[in-house]
């Protein structure tokens, strides 16, 4: 009953449950890939960087500096590492309640960026050492100096879910709703 009523609204011309079915998929797959290009790249940084011998490239514009940062950035509240991922479980949880009436293409792509940054320090925090729920995050780039004292040391996980805050900020400025609507102008136009 449920299918043949979504087929009925997509034959008359209403798009909603497609553009949530099409939102839906893009927020899984940026979420997907930003995970996985986080992970892969985390592999590499460990397997093939030296902590004592930052990688200086674009004449010092980056550095490729291995650290494990045990907490947020610029390693504030180390003591507190087991705080990340019930944070992050609850954005996750979050972003999951989003889904069911996400409709925008932008919003999908700006959540499933948070989503796969929020996962990819997880992972971290979870398995990796010194222990479950204690992990250290892998962080390898730094920005004009070769350990962080001019911007913190950060991974892909942080570039995606700063990316997607800052187009979630966007959007919102913008008068753009998950929904796929807009905020419309007080003038009726």
């Amino acid at each position: 009953m449920v299918q043949s009523t979504v087929e009925s609204q997509e034959r008359q011309g209403d798009s909603r449950p497609r553009a949530r079915r099409g939102a839906q998929v893009w927020l899984a797959v940026v979420a997907a890939v930003a995970l996985v290009l986080d992970l892969a790249s985390k592999e590499l940084a460990t397997k093939l960087l030296d902590p004592a011998e930052p990688v200086k490239l674009l004449g010092g514009a980056l550095y490729l500096s291995l650290t494990r940062n045990a907490g947020a950035a610029f390693s504030l509240f180390r003591d507190f590492t087991f705080v990340f991922p019930i944070i992050t479980l609850g954005v996750v949880v979050w972003i999951g309640w989003m889904a069911r009436t996400l409709r925008s293409m932008p919003w999908a792509i700006s959540l499933g960026l948070v989503l796969g940054g929020a996962l990819g320090n997880l992972v971290d925090r979870l398995f990796r050492a010194p222990a479950p729920f204690h992990g250290h995050v892998v962080d390898f780039f730094s920005l004009f100096d070769p350990h962080g004292q001019v911007w913190p040391i950060f991974n892909v996980a942080d570039m995606a879910l700063v990316s997607g805050v800052v187009l979630a900020v966007l959007l919102e400025l913008l008068g753009r709703h998950r929904d796929g609507t807009r905020i419309k102008e007080k003038n009726g136009g």
